[in-house]
């Protein structure tokens, strides 16, 4: 519904000159059925943008590349523009600051700004020589690590922090969904139970890894972080929305697909 939402407005923003579809990866409608209807209007320019505001191979690099395989097909391949990640984007980082603004930050004891995980083999292929360990990627972006996740992430939480005029000691960066114990650390549930065990009673978490509302968020945790948090002696885990189709988020972001 979001992800509707969020195009309609997209294409009543852009207007006639641009045609706005969506495809998803692994659900309909598909990569390849989203390109046709693109395609069958002879676009003098393709703009494809992973909605995952910070790059990983195994999300937005397997986005772009199963457009580049279908278009590879085409017999005419028009100009095509890829986002790789969009974090540092002015429309997404004030729509969280937005968001946040809804909520009194004071009255929380801790903020967690929870990110969805990846192994840790994932973040070393990014780089020819070393590993993300070797690189302070806790500190954010800057060097060869642009495209690291990890990295990225932490930047992001640095730039809303600072938004927000919240100190280092009063916001942790997490990760969430692991499969393994090989995962990014910290992972977000063990941060949320360490929490309430330190005597915390609310707690507000972000996910800025999304830019629509999911399982990952409503549930994982607005519901089950809430749970682990009410285990282990803590009253309330709040969820902040994501922007899902703000008309804020829609008009920024038609901005910047317009500068494509």
């Amino acid at each position: 519904i979001h992800s509707e939402n969020f195009k309609k407005g997209l294409q009543a923003d852009l207007g006639e000159k641009y045609q706005v579809e969506i495809a998803m990866r692994y659900q309909s409608p598909s990569v390849e059925e989203g390109l046709e209807k693109l395609r069958k209007n002879n676009p003098k320019k393709i703009i494809v943008v992973p909605m995952y505001p910070q790059y990983a191979s195994s999300s937005t690099g397997t986005c772009i590349e199963e457009v580049m395989r279908i278009a590879s097909k085409w017999w005419v391949i028009p100009e095509m523009v890829f986002v790789s990640q969009f974090y540092e984007l002015e429309g997404y980082i004030d729509g969280f600051v937005k968001r946040a603004k809804q909520f009194d930050l004071d009255s929380y004891d801790h903020i967690i700004f929870s990110y969805h995980g990846l192994p840790v083999r994932q973040l070393d292929k990014v780089y020819d020589e070393g590993l993300c360990d070797d690189r302070n990627c806790e500190h954010g972006v800057h060097g060869d690590n642009q495209y690291c996740y990890k990295a990225a992430c932490y930047e992001s939480t640095k730039i809303i922090a600072q938004k927000l005029g919240l100190s280092e000691d009063r916001y942790t960066t997490s990760f969430q969904s692991r499969l393994d114990d090989k995962w990014i650390k910290p992972y977000s549930d063990k941060v949320v139970e360490e929490k309430a065990k330190e005597g915390a009673k609310k707690l507000l978490v972000f996910s800025p890894a999304f830019v629509a509302d999911c399982l990952e968020t409503l549930i994982e945790i607005g519901d089950e972080y809430d749970e682990i948090f009410k285990e282990h002696g803590g009253e309330k885990v709040e969820l902040v929305p994501s922007l899902n189709d703000d008309p804020d988020w829609v008009k920024a972001f038609a901005s910047y697909i317009r500068t494509k």
